[in-house]
């Protein structure tokens, strides 16, 4: 199998970050058209709404299988594979006119994309070490964000110019594209492959999920990507429902949205150096304050700037938190790349995609108050599992092959 040579390593490092945000478009590109989708396929935006969770629960449980996978049988051909079939259900969902089958390749994309999403993450363990290594995953959460602010943009220029369908075939044309890049410069980045067993997989998970601030890390990004993916599931029908404002707003809202994640992953790369305890807390601590300010605030009064207020304010201090634990997260257990970037990714995107399904249903968010509700009981989650949880400052792995884990000094 052909590896990746020292002369290749940037060009591949590019296209690994260039793949990461492949999560946020094939989630956010079409939120614009959430409603037109309902229309046209005739069924309710409770229905519509589905095809987000399903692709995250799908996306969220195929990484805790997938991480085991790429650890024993390596990077390269999984991926490519990956990325040929979720063109091919994307071009499905183009031409679909059930919502059944969308539905089916809403799964099958989420497995895909967790396979491709779970091996680049896994790329830069393999290749990187120490300071560069800490440097690389502390980008992750900003590149993410590219997702979120360029896709939600896109979806409103595709919805207004050729309909819904054109967001899922720019999807399979985007990762048609990359596959082609894949086959030119592409190759191996694992050094050594671990023997597949299914009882070693399991074991290695659990020790992991019994190391507390691992555990409490996926918890909390869990609870931060739910207050974006909540706010993207609401925000068509309260712009456009609510404030009669078409899907282009949406879209240019969704981009405010990205441009806020990604603010505040930037502070939490300026401010790297910084007491991680303190810093979590302090966001944290904002975040509370300004929904409490929002929620009354908009009891009285809501518009388009009020939306926005919630959206940067909120997003902004969750792309801080998210940035910092996502980093904190990978690099904990090195030893175990692709075990611990696909228990991360998975774990945090099944937290989120309950959560925000359960705020979603119950809530019933018709208003920017409402919103403002479940953002507050996600926040108030965030806030206390942050206090509660004793943190490893030095970050050095929890688990090595031959002994337990290593005393560490904990975050006060």
């Amino acid at each position: 199998m052909r590896s990746i040579t020292p002369s290749r390593t940037r060009a591949n490092t590019y296209m690994a970050l260039g793949l990461i945000p492949l999560s946020g478009f094939a989630m956010d590109v079409y939120i614009p058209s959430l409603p037109d989708m309902a229309t046209q396929l005739h069924t309710t935006p409770a229905a519509i709404q589905l095809t987000l969770s399903l692709f995250i629960i799908s996306y969220g449980i195929s990484q805790l299988i997938v991480g085991g996978l790429l650890d024993s049988y390596g990077r390269y051909w999984p991926t490519m594979i990956s990325m040929l079939a979720f063109s091919a259900a994307s071009f499905a969902i183009a031409f679909a006119q059930d919502i059944n089958v969308i539905y089916a390749m809403r799964i099958v994309q989420g497995f895909t994309v967790a396979v491709i999403v779970v091996a680049k993450r896994s790329f830069f363990v393999d290749v990187y070490k120490g300071e560069e290594l800490k440097k690389y995953t502390s980008l992750f959460s900003v590149i993410w964000a590219i997702g979120p602010i360029v896709a939600p943009f896109l979806g409103g220029f595709f919805q207004t110019t050729w309909g819904w369908s054109s967001n899922f075939i720019f999807l399979g044309l985007f990762s048609l594209a990359f596959f082609l890049i894949e086959v030119l410069i592409g190759g191996e980045s694992q050094k050594q492959a671990s023997p597949f067993s299914v009882r070693t997989i399991l074991g290695t998970y659990g020790k992991m999920v019994k190391t507390p601030d691992f555990t409490a890390g996926m918890i909390i990004l869990g609870l931060a990507y739910a207050m974006i993916l909540l706010y993207g599931m609401a925000s068509p029908f309260l712009i456009e429902s609510r404030l009669h404002l078409n899907p282009h707003v949406t879209g240019y809202c969704a981009l405010f949205s990205g441009v806020s994640v990604m603010v505040g992953g930037t502070v939490s790369r300026m401010l790297i150096a910084k007491p991680f305890v303190k810093k979590l807390i302090v966001a944290s601590i904002i975040q509370l304050a300004t929904v409490a300010v929002l929620i009354t605030l908009t009891t009285f009064y809501q518009n388009l700037p009020t939306l926005l207020l919630y959206v940067f304010l909120v997003h902004s201090t969750g792309g801080f938190i998210f940035n910092n634990l996502m980093s904190y997260c990978l690099i904990r257990f090195p030893q175990y790349a692709g075990k611990a970037a696909g228990l991360v990714g998975g774990g945090f995107s099944v937290v989120t995609s309950i959560l925000s399904s359960l705020l979603v249903n119950f809530l019933s968010i018709t208003n920017q108050t409402v919103l403002g509700i479940g953002y507050g009981v996600l926040v108030v989650g965030v806030l206390f599992t942050i206090i509660r949880t004793k943190w490893i400052v030095n970050e050095r792995p929890a688990i090595s092959e031959n002994a337990e884990r290593s005393p560490a000094t904990a975050a006060a």
